[in-house]
């Protein structure tokens, strides 16, 4: 099971996004960050995954994100965890998982700087995460606004890669550009949508 937001059609939004995306990078200052969701992305959406025994990686997922850190990026993710919220597992599982990933990154000379979550939904069985509409839930941008806070960064210095419309509106209502990512090799897409920006990502 996908962890859905509300289902609401993005497309005027996406479009507008991708409008922007394909802005000139000569009208553009340097790249420093790159915001990425997490399941579909950077790993198979098995459903709610947290046991590192599962975390089973998107093809081209880790040398992407190995070019990105050794062409001098930052790398964040931001990712919906209502599975916190709904009690399927908690933060500190959460955490182990993430431990995983960034162990077998750093195989391939690569990292995450920081991980954003949202454990939010509207019908969480967790008291304390029984919000609807969070601001840190996609496709709303609270996670990315504190990351661009947090690493000092202006909008057109980042854009985010998703595989979901929210992923590519919650960018669009921060001022970033996106890119839906619709499976494949991870590391092929990056270089198509961020080489001529980047050239050591081509």
């Amino acid at each position: 099971m996908r962890d859905e937001a509300k289902t609401e059609t993005w497309c005027f939004a996406a479009a507008r996004s991708s409008a922007r995306a394909m802005t000139s990078p000569a009208a553009l200052p340097p790249l420093k960050a790159v915001f990425l969701d997490r399941d579909g992305v950077l790993n198979v959406d098995h459903g709610y995954v947290h046991d590192p025994a599962k975390l089973d990686w998107i093809d081209g997922a880790r040398e992407a994100v190995a070019a990105m850190t050794q062409a001098g990026l930052k790398v964040l993710v931001v990712t919906n965890q209502s599975g916190i919220g709904r009690g399927y597992f908690d933060q500190t599982q959460m955490d182990r998982f993430h431990a995983a990933m960034q162990d077998q990154l750093a195989e391939r000379g690569g990292r995450i700087d920081a991980f954003y979550h949202s454990p939010f939904h509207e019908t969480a069985v967790v008291e304390e995460y029984r919000v609807a509409d969070h601001p840190d839930r996609k496709p709303n941008p609270g996670m990315i606004l504190r990351g661009l806070a947090d690493w000092a960064l202006a909008p057109d210095e980042a854009v985010i890669i998703g595989d979901r419309h929210i992923d590519v509106e919650a960018g669009a209502r921060a001022g970033l550009p996106g890119y839906l990512f619709k499976g494949g090799n991870l590391r092929t897409f990056v270089g198509q949508v961020l080489g001529d920006r980047v050239p050591a990502l081509k």
